[in-house]
């Protein structure tokens, strides 16, 4: 094996790709804006068909539409003539991708496609190809050469394909005002979807499960409550039943360095008069960036009105993924 051999054959790839993805700058013409129109036009959903190599890339482009905000589904094109061909209505639109535009499972499709009325856009490397000709609108995606030195194996192609459908993707995207929060909503269970969509009453402590002791409860009252809930803290409420403060581990450990007497000292006399409440429509995000700017464990969780609705540690945003 030689290795500076491996590493010039695997350069020359990127380079041939790169070269190949260079050269569809110039394309992005009258041709792209019409099939972005037709798109943006749709009341149905994009329907990508493909077979071999370019069904590969097609999956792909279906599955970028439809994650920025294009209803999109793939259909692999032999499927389709077996009974696939029914999930495509006359309000879809159909992207066909074809390298040479003479595969001949899209090609026997064509006539039913337009007969069901759909427009047909086109992503071919052939410009004199059935399948550009019969299309629509054709995306030219034709390379100068393959990165394969047989010059056989779909590479610079198919990475041209799917650049152009990447082209196509984003560009709607922002043409619709595809939003971070449209992204998210589609991905809850990405990363990015549960930092976006999960707010604070998602995860929060309610109801029967949320630590509250009175003022005039003794700080060993205050520690059953915070073992029973085990959110190593517990809410303290005035006699209106409104937050006067909050009780956490760390006071707990205070008053004991203190001498104090758990058994007969009030809560009141060493619970945090001001603690840093969160509203349970904020971004569970957001109470990450509080916690850590405040140099907190816990947040309660207050409504419009002060009222005391919920409770939240940080081990509740690490077992959710959102830290």
């Amino acid at each position: 094996m030689n290795e500076e051999a491996l590493k010039r054959l695997a350069r020359a790839v990127i380079e041939t790709e790169a070269r190949a993805v260079q050269e569809l700058l110039p394309r992005i013409d009258e041709a792209f804006v019409a099939a972005c129109r037709i798109v943006l036009d749709c009341r149905g959903r994009v329907v990508v068909l493909g077979v071999g190599k370019s069904g590969h890339i097609g999956s792909k482009i279906a599955a970028t539409l439809a994650s920025t905000g294009t209803p999109a589904f793939f259909v692999h094109a032999a499927e389709a003539a077996h009974g696939d061909l029914g999930m495509i209505t006359g309000e879809d639109v159909v992207l066909v991708l074809s390298n040479s535009g003479e595969t001949d499972e899209v090609k026997q499709l064509l006539p039913m496609l337009k007969r069901l009325g759909v427009d047909i856009v086109a992503m071919t490397g052939n410009a004199n190809s059935y399948l550009a000709e019969f299309s629509d609108i054709h995306l030219d995606v034709g390379v100068g050469e393959e990165a394969c030195p047989l010059g056989l194996a779909p590479t610079s192609s198919t990475t041209a394909a799917l650049v152009m459908g990447d082209a196509l993707a984003v560009a709607l995207l922002e043409t619709r005002g595809f939003t971070r929060e449209d992204f998210a909503r589609s991905h809850p269970a990405g990363a990015l979807g549960r930092r976006l969509v999960i707010r604070i009453r998602d995860l929060m402590h309610a109801g029967e499960a949320m630590p509250v002791v009175k003022t005039d409860a003794r700080v060993t009252d205050a520690i059953v409550e915070i073992t029973e809930k085990r959110l190593g803290m517990t809410a303290v409420l005035d006699e209106g039943g409104r937050v006067a403060g909050v009780f956490t581990d760390g006071d707990l450990r205070r008053a004991l360095h203190r001498g104090l007497d758990p058994h007969v000292t009030a809560v009141s006399e060493v619970m945090s008069g001001t603690p840093v409440s969160i509203g349970p429509d904020t971004l569970a995000v957001d109470a990450v960036q509080l916690m850590q700017d405040r140099q907190i464990q816990g947040l309660i969780v207050l409504d419009d009105d002060g009222g005391l609705v919920g409770l939240l540690n940080f081990h509740d945003l690490l077992r959710a993924g959102v830290v």
